[in-house]
């Protein structure tokens, strides 16, 4: 039950280099746009569905007979996971009444995401989007007491309505527990930022005791292993799943910390300094002969250019390199070409968070430098972009 915001470690913001900007795959099934925010959900999730539904129907079976326990047990399953999906849309709607761009909501194996499109940009609306989903968990468990306190309910109601109270007091809880990638840890980066005026020293902060939330996790689940009342319990599962948590915490603290050192590099990006020369050729130049002449200039790129010299297309490499040797000369450059579009052209002199938002702006795998005048300078790849992030 996190919320996200790029950039990812290991990844310029750009996407994935060389897909041009094929960005169809989702993270599971579609299944709606509440407040125009996309809601997925993970084939993980009806793992946990069934998981949820076989654990919880003993308790179903005390108040109603099978098979009817097992309609209830997955009514829970839903309904837990409705608190989880409400949840996340505190997270999506707080963002974007603060003026983020919200890309989705998924909910997974271990709960759900919430990713969002850029950072908050000050510390206040970091703590806000981050409560959210919490506080509405914690309102949720207050409003289940009040209704146990004050209805009188069938027992199958009266269950449900209990196990959801727990549930919803549970989440808010944990999620407030103080270390990234959890909502707690977002209110400690948001009161460290605050404290210093850094938010990169509260990102490391709630990073580091992200990953000591994420030992206490296993240690936890480890006791609960070993802690067994007249041999009940679920001793092998409560140590399973702890795990489950702690890897999912440590990996998201340790990205979070990495993320950071990423920050830290993107003022030293230049266009310039990253651009490959380019060989300027015609559309109807045999592919091999286009490769020759590059090969012939030391440079690493081809654009497509008309008669008057204007550029019209960039040759995609990862298309180049698909193609046989001896199919090269029966093909033209121009095939393997995409139109420049306007999002696609950067100045050459472009550096720096301008650059990043460039490339965020338009996924593609290369874009066309120009100078100042309009002559070609280059191009930039953003694998070569990926590699400054990467320090490969």
């Amino acid at each position: 039950m996190t919320h996200s915001a790029p950039p990812a470690e290991g990844k310029t913001p750009a996407g994935d280099p060389g897909s041009d900007d094929d960005r169809t795959g989702r993270p599971g099934l579609l299944m709606g746009r509440p407040f125009g925010v996309p809601v997925f959900v993970s084939p993980s999730w009806f793992l946990v569905a069934v998981l949820v539904t076989i654990m919880f129907e003993g308790q179903a079976n005390d108040v109603i007979d099978r098979p009817a326990s097992y309609a209830v047990a997955f009514a829970y399953a839903l309904l837990l996971y409705g608190s989880v999906f409400i949840h996340e849309l505190s997270h999506a709607v707080t963002a974007r009444v603060l003026g983020l761009p919200v890309r989705s909501v998924t909910l997974h194996i271990l709960g759900g995401e919430t990713s969002i499109g850029r950072e908050a940009p000050t510390p206040g609306r970091e703590f806000l989007i981050a409560f959210a989903g919490p506080l509405v968990n914690l309102v949720l468990a207050g409003l289940g007491l009040f209704a146990h306190a004050v209805l009188t309910l069938p027992d199958v109601a009266l269950l449900l309505l209990e196990a959801l109270t727990f549930a919803n007091l549970l989440v808010g809880v944990f999620n407030l527990l103080p270390g990234l990638p959890l909502d707690g840890g977002r209110l400690v980066r948001a009161a460290v930022w605050k404290a210093t005026g850094r938010s990169r020293s509260g990102a490391i902060f709630a990073g580091w005791v992200g990953r000591g939330v994420a030992i206490a996790c296993l240690l936890a689940g480890a006791f609960l292993a070993t802690y067994q009342t007249d041999g009940a319990g679920f001793g092998w599962l409560a140590l399973l799943w702890s795990a489950l948590v702690a890897s999912f915490i440590w990996v998201g603290a340790t990205q979070a910390i990495r993320a950071e050192r990423v920050r830290d590099r993107i003022p030293l990006l230049s266009a310039r300094r990253l651009a490959r020369r380019a060989t300027l050729v015609t559309a109807d130049v045999p592919l091999a002969e286009a490769i020759r002449r590059a090969h012939e200039d030391h440079s690493g790129a081809l654009v497509i250019v008309d008669h008057d010299g204007m550029p019209r297309g960039l040759v995609s490499e990862k298309a180049v390199t698909a193609i046989p040797p001896q199919r090269r000369p029966w093909i033209s450059a121009g095939d393997l070409s995409r139109g420049i579009e306007d999002a696609l052209t950067l100045p050459a002199d472009i550096t720096g968070d301008d650059l990043v938002t460039a490339l965020r702006r338009a996924p593609a795998s290369e874009y066309l430098l120009v100078e100042p005048d309009g002559r070609v300078y280059g191009v930039l790849a953003v694998t070569d972009v990926d590699r400054t992030f990467t320090g490969v």
